[in-house]
């Protein structure tokens, strides 16, 4: 998460530098922001860089990578919202939380479709402790996490 990390405070920079020294008063709103088009070719080249160089520096993950832009390109603004979304609460997780979403998501991948609904309902009217519980007795498969990975 670290790498989203620094590509969303990246973009922070860049923003604040399209965005000139000029703060806004008190109840305006901020300056917009150019279309891509309006972009110099220095903005531009900013904000693609940490894209080439993880592409360069990860060959393994290009077909991973483009999926996952195709993917995002079909998502509506909504669901581009709602994902955003799930990387900030994410991001703010303690490491032992994580653990517990990650045994929760591998174990709903397992489930039918038709038990996922149920399930969860059940999972949200747990306690935190009873949460915690479960994710011991089900912890997260071996392997799990490079199976992620490699695709």
């Amino acid at each position: 998460m670290t790498d989203v990390f620094q590509r969303a405070s990246r973009f922070a920079v860049v923003a604040a530098l399209l965005a000139g020294s000029a703060m806004p008063a008190f109840g305006q709103s901020p300056p917009a922001l150019p279309s891509w088009e309006q972009l110099t070719p220095a903005q531009r080249e900013l904000l693609i860089a940490p894209v080439r160089e993880r592409w360069n520096a990860e060959p393994a993950q290009r077909r991973r990578m483009l999926a996952h832009a195709e993917r995002w390109q079909s998502l509506s603004p909504e669901q581009r919202r709602r994902a955003r979304h799930g990387v900030q609460r994410w991001q703010q997780m303690e490491p032992a939380e994580r653990e517990h979403m990650r045994a929760l998501f591998a174990h709903l991948r397992r489930l039918p479709e038709a038990d996922r609904a149920a399930f969860m309902a059940r999972w949200r009217a747990m306690s935190e402790e009873q949460k915690r519980s479960w994710a011991q007795v089900h912890p997260t498969p071996t392997g799990e996490k490079r199976e992620r990975r490699e695709r």
